[in-house]
């Protein structure tokens, strides 16, 4: 059974930072692409930052310097650390493990950034 559980998320001001974390269970971690994407009201959902089996990461450009994404393979999780939050950062935020065959989806986690 696969899944994945995102923590994490909250209420922060301007200029606060959060850390997401995405736990996988039931897939062979290493392997797998992972990715954070988001979804504003009344907005698309949008590719934010993904981070490839062998490390290599790519960030959309209104995140770039701000947000970091890493994997800890031996504890099956992905974590976004968001610096600097803007309020145009707040959305749900959901976790995405794919590989050539196959991709699941985490529950989404709830990032607010107001004053």
């Amino acid at each position: 059974q696969v899944q994945l559980v995102e923590s994490g998320g909250g209420l922060v001001q301007p200029g606060g930072s959060l850390r997401l974390s995405c736990a996988a269970s039931g897939i062979t971690f290493s392997i797998y692409g992972m990715g954070w994407y988001r979804q504003a009201p009344g907005k698309q959902r949008e590719l934010v930052a993904t981070i490839t089996s062998n490390s290599n990461t790519y960030y959309v450009d209104s995140v770039q310097g701000r947000f970091t994404i890493s994997r800890d393979n031996a504890k099956n999780t992905v974590y976004l650390q968001m610096n600097n939050l803007k309020p145009e950062d707040t959305a749900v935020y959901s976790c995405n493990a794919r590989t050539i065959g196959q991709g699941y989806w985490g529950q989404g986690t709830q990032v607010t950034v107001s004053s």
